[in-house]
């Protein structure tokens, strides 16, 4: 900025794409904090679409030691696909979530009817299920992509309120509504061209930034009629009204003639004849027939359910508006304005082709106008197509919206074109979930989908992009979770994609652990499940936390590794009852608990710990019992094959007061032979050059084997 200093360096991200080319760039500062200059930086790839840049700054001048002191930050950047996302964080991962459930169920539902149709001949009632279970699934999907709410109703309605505002809808949600009219919804198939004008006047608005449209021309004129007193000298009140009919929208129209002067009590008896002629257009307006079942309800016209009937009506209506119109009646009207603009409404109600391309601003508006009053007949794809070819030589659009590209490759069954164009404006979430409706409506979808390709890596496109949209959804924290939903649908590579995203799940966060174990188990991965317990042993065994360590290591079974800790808590543990290591262990043993299953050298930790205690707790006067007890878990750990050879001569020192019991021999002949066979096996032992000498007194050797030869003397004599 030109008069202002700064000790910052001002840095900035500007991505670079041939898609924005003519766009304004949108650019990502970096607020670092870092003063100047800065020596280097350093970009990474962060969580999701986030990059991690590292600034660096430039070493400081080197000390006396040689050393200079350099500093730095780190920021994150998140980027998004453009400065103005329609979907935020928040509400993708709110669409993503509630998207899981229909899914899934979908899929289910795939493979029960797949398995019962490869066990019957008939497979007709299975394709009339599927399409059922399809069209559900569609309707689900739809209903979570509304997230429009509707202002509340005014009791007392505005008379001069033609446009009512609505929070703009979803790109994303009209296009699902295109495969649901054209692939989906079979009840639709002889009225498509009425769903089309439908369609477009739920979702004009989404034109109106990049296009001009009629919604955008009504909007602006609504501004205008505030301040208008007569209306009907405004030349823009007609072309409003020319506007909003030639797309069908009659409720507008008939709003606004009852607009006109001549409705007013103080005009009706001289301009009788005038308000005559404004009546009859607003009544032929709303007498429109109309080829479909059924109309919303703030709609107009008149509603037919089979061509034949519709015809006859058509041409009854088309008849009365020819009569209207060479009527002797607009002689008798000095309004010129009022009958050059009625004049106008019956010739687009005629279908003239010069006034319906001058009332509408773009080809998809020229086009339903068409379907409307040149051609109501229109039926089959085709013809639909070509009609858009013409309407788009008389009305092109210099940036056409990312929706008419998908609309022109659904008229021209171009399924190539479809899937090319929902890729790029739409992204992969609507890829993984639109592929069943394109499939379901489309046998030409259905094989290209399903074809698996050499060069895609053996997949067939349908799994292609739903693995890409499992990649999506693992590149986040929050929705990692669901990502095995969709790439357990991929017979080919989710499986092994699925073991790799567990893999890569932090082990240190129980939750997330808990999480994957969980998930392992829904899918049958013991293998993996087994793996990540044990992954998760080892990292909490050398963080310290040596009791979760043991715990995750005992749910794995990892009798290796749990041996190796028995072995490092042996080296670890004092060799007297008084070495204060033991309290240091005592506690881990206890998280070992009770169960059978405890493996290798920790069932000799437990044992010993009970031994132990009981010479503790008898460390000063004991009873004949209780040192009973403890000379026969001595002789229970000497036999046990799991006790160490490095234990012996320490439990062996530390039992000298039971060996040497003044009342009776606590050991008998047998026993006391069994641990001087264990103490001659020691001496042998201590030969080794790897033999490592415990941390006991130099006498501690002799002082056992005298004791031991005491014992057997006493022993023999008493039996």
């Amino acid at each position: 900025m030109p008069g202002l200093t700064s000790k910052f360096d001002d840095l900035a991200m500007v991505p670079v794409s041939s898609e924005t080319y003519n766009q304004p760039a949108v650019i990502y500062p970096l607020r670092h904090g870092v003063e100047s200059p800065i020596h280097r930086l350093s970009i990474s790839w962060a969580c999701g679409n986030t990059l991690r840049v590292s600034v660096f700054q430039k070493p400081q001048s080197e000390t006396a030691d040689g050393d200079g002191e350099a500093g730095g930050r780190v920021v994150e950047v998140q980027l998004s696909n453009s400065g103005n996302e329609e979907v935020d964080a928040a509400r993708w991962r709110r669409k993503a979530y509630s998207s899981v459930t229909p899914f899934a169920l979908l899929q289910s539902r795939k493979h029960s009817l797949s398995a019962a149709s490869k066990m019957s001949l008939d497979t007709t009632p299975y394709k009339e299920d599927w399409w059922e279970h399809v069209t559900e699934y569609s309707k689900e999907i739809s209903s979570l992509l509304s997230d429009r709410k509707l202002s509340p109703r005014s009791i007392i309605e505005d008379p001069k309120l033609i446009i009512t505002e609505i929070a703009e809808p979803m790109s994303l949600k009209a296009a699902w509504e295109l495969f649901e009219i054209f692939y989906i919804d079979k009840h639709s198939q002889s009225w498509i061209p009425e769903r089309l004008q439908d369609w477009l006047a739920d979702y004009t608005s989404l034109f109106s930034g990049t296009l001009p449209t009629i919604h955008s021309k009504l909007v602006g004129f609504q501004q205008e009629l505030v301040v208008v007193q007569i209306v009907e000298e405004d030349p823009n009140y007609w072309d409003a009204m020319s506007s909003a009919l030639a797309v069908g929208w009659l409720e507008t129209v008939v709003k606004l003639l009852r607009l006109h002067g001549s409705y007013q009590f103080d005009q009706l008896s001289s301009r009788e004849t005038e308000n005559g002629l404004v009546e009859a257009v607003a009544v032929l307006i709303s007498k429109m027939p109309r080829m479909r079942p059924s109309l919303r309800e703030e709609n107009l016209g008149e509603c037919y359910k089979t061509k034949p009937d519709f015809m006859k009506a058509w041409e009854k209506w088309r008849t009365q508006i020819s009569k209207l119109d060479c009527s002797s009646y607009w002689l008798q009207c000095d309004h010129q304005q009022t009958r050059e603009g009625l004049k106008n409404l019956i010739q687009i109600m005629l279908g003239n082709p010069t006034v319906l391309s001058n009332a509408t601003f773009n080809w998809m508006e020229l086009f339903i106008s068409h379907f409307l009053y040149i051609k109501p007949f229109t039926a089959g794809l085709e013809s639909m197509h070509n009609s858009a070819q013409k309407c788009m030589q008389l009305k092109p659009v210099s940036s056409p919206h990312k929706l008419f590209g998908l609309i022109l490759g659904i008229l021209g069954e171009n399924t190539e074109v479809v899937l090319a164009e929902c890729s790029r404006s739409f992204g992969p979430w609507m890829m993984a979930h639109a592929v069943e409706l394109l499939t379901a409506g489309s046998t030409h979808a259905d094989i290209l989908l399903h074809e698996e390709r050499s060069k895609l890596g053996g997949v067939s496109i349908e799994e292609l992009h739903r693995l890409v949209y499992a990649q999506v959804l693992s590149s986040h924290a929050l929705t990692w979770q669901i990502a095995p939903i969709y790439l357990t649908s991929c017979i080919k590579q989710g499986i092994g994609l699925l073991e790799n995203l567990l893999y890569k799940q932090p082990v240190q966060h129980s939750q997330i652990l808990l999480k994957s174990i969980e998930i392992c188990r829904l899918y049958e991965l013991d293998t993996v499940c087994s793996n990540i317990m044990r992954i998760a042993g080892v990292h909490h065994w050398k963080h310290g936390r040596k009791g979760s360590g043991v715990f995750w290591l005992q749910q794995a079974r990892d009798e290796f590794r749990l041996n190796r800790i028995a072995k490092h808590l042996f080296d670890f543990v004092g060799k007297s009852t008084s070495d204060e290591g033991f309290k240091q262990w005592e506690g881990l043993i206890e998280l070992l608990g009770s169960e059978s299953r405890t493996a290798g050298g920790l069932e000799f930790l437990k044992k010993y710990r009970d031994f132990r205690r009981s010479l503790l707790q008898g460390h000063g006067d004991m009873l004949t019992d209780a040192a009973r007890s403890a000379a026969e878990a001595l002789v229970s750990l000497m036999k046990n094959p799991s006790t160490p050879q490095d234990f012996w001569l320490p439990l062996l020192y530390d039992s000298l007061k039971l060996l040497m019991w003044q009342e009776r021999p606590l050991i008998n002949v047998s026993q006391t032979q069994l641990l001087l066979n264990k103490l001659q096996e020691l001496s042998m032992a201590r030969l080794r050059p790897d033999f490592v000498e415990a941390d006991l007194p130099s006498d501690a050797l002799s002082s056992v084997r005298l004791a031991l030869a005491t014992n057997l003397g006493r022993a023999i004599l008493e039996e």
